[in-house]
C-alpha cells in the first residue's frame, strides 16, 4: 500500500506529500475543500496549516483527514487526465507534478 511518509504545508492550500514508493507531489486541496462541505472548516487557514500524520493519514487538528489510498488514487487519476487532457469534478484533488526516484 502506499503510505505517506512526509507532508510539508507550502502555501495556500497546499501540501507537498511524499510516499513510501518514492512519489512526491504537491496537492492543492483548495477545491477539494471549498466545494466538499464535510472540510468546510479547512477553509480556515489557521487550521489547515496544522495538518499531521496520524496512522498514515493527513489528520486536522479538528479530526478531519483523508487517506494515503485516496490521494494516491486521485493523483494518478489527474495525471491520465493530464495526457488525455480530460478534466474532472470538484472532488478530484488537483496535483501538480509527480516524481518518482
Amino acid at each position: 500500500m502506499n503510505e505517506i511518509i512526509q507532508i510539508i504545508y507550502k502555501t495556500n492550500y497546499i501540501y507537498y506529500i511524499m510516499f513510501d514508493d518514492g512519489t512526491r507531489t504537491d496537492i492543492d486541496f483548495s477545491g477539494y475543500i471549498v466545494n466538499n462541505p464535510d472540510f468546510e472548516p479547512l477553509q480556515q487557514m489557521n487550521i489547515f496549516k496544522k495538518a499531521t500524520l496520524e496512522d498514515g493519514n493527513i489528520t486536522w487538528p479538528n479530526g478531519l483527514n483523508i487517506g494515503p489510498q485516496t490521494l494516491y488514487e486521485n493523483i494518478l487519476r489527474t495525471e491520465q487526465a493530464d495526457e488525455q487532457q480530460y478534466s474532472f469534478s470538484y472532488t478530484t484533488i488537483f496535483t501538480s507534478g509527480r516524481n518518482t526516484q
